[in-house]
């Protein structure tokens, strides 16, 4: 069974970073394109970054969070990361991240995990 658990959420202000954290439950992490998604109250979700499969050679992001966020992998800890800097009042959200076969920026993902809160005071 996969499981994903996010942490690293948090309150910060403006201008300030988080990283994010989000842990498969199996070895087989590696083969799987991950993605970070984000919920905010009344809005649908969305997605904000993906990282290929193995290497994470190929990495998508949102446009509202490129040049301020990085996705990255360390197959060795079954871990991926969402790196978030400059955060913004707008960036504030439920933070899940998701396993599949591809890298997508749907909801094409075949596990999600439950969320992590990032809350990001002016």
């Amino acid at each position: 069974q996969v499981l994903l658990v996010e942490s690293g959420g948090g309150l910060v202000q403006t201008g300030e970073s988080l990283r994010l954290s989000c842990t498969c439950s199996v070895s087989t992490f590696g083969s799987y394109a991950m993605g970070w998604f984000r919920q905010a109250p009344g809005k649908e979700r969305e997605f904000v970054a993906s990282i290929s499969a193995w290497t994470g050679g190929s990495t998508y992001y949102a446009d509202s969070v490129k040049g301020r966020f990085t996705i990255f992998r360390v197959n060795a800890k079954n871990t991926v990361y969402l790196q978030m800097n400059s955060l913004k009042p707008e960036d504030t959200a439920v933070y899940t991240c998701a396993a599949g076969p591809l890298m997508t920026r749907n909801n094409g993902y075949d596990y999600w995990g439950q969320g992590t809160q990032v809350t990001v005071t002016s």
